[in-house]
């Protein structure tokens, strides 16, 4: 699964330099990490929402739109800071089997 993020990385970095009236990507770059930024604001808000609203299973399907929402401007907003999502991998790789509450401490450290 992780060839779609490799996929998607690869087309975020093609269009950091492409012509912003034809590229949302492009158009997101142009207008700086601070419009990247409430953008995936408003994604992370569309999630809270539509998770609500999922509850009874019927709203199933507009969540999963809205978390591929979010996702996709995290990678934005990564890609905009020369952050790659392998470093999000190998975050999350290294928390896995660690106790949440372990992991949460030993950040405070």
């Amino acid at each position: 699964m992780s060839d779609v993020l490799v996929q998607l990385a690869a087309t975020l970095e093609a269009r950091k330099q492409a012509d912003p009236d034809a590229s949302y990507v492009a158009s997101l770059h142009r207008k700086g990490l601070n419009k990247i930024l409430e953008k995936l604001g408003e994604e992370a808000t569309e999630v809270v929402i539509a998770a609500k609203d999922a509850g009874d299973n019927s709203g199933r399907k507009e969540l999963v739109g809205e978390v591929a929402d979010l996702w996709f401007h995290s990678m934005v907003m990564l890609s905009h800071l020369d952050i790659s999502f392998d470093e999000v991998l190998e975050c999350l790789a290294a928390r896995a089997g660690v106790s949440g509450l372990e992991e949460k401490a030993a950040r405070k450290s």
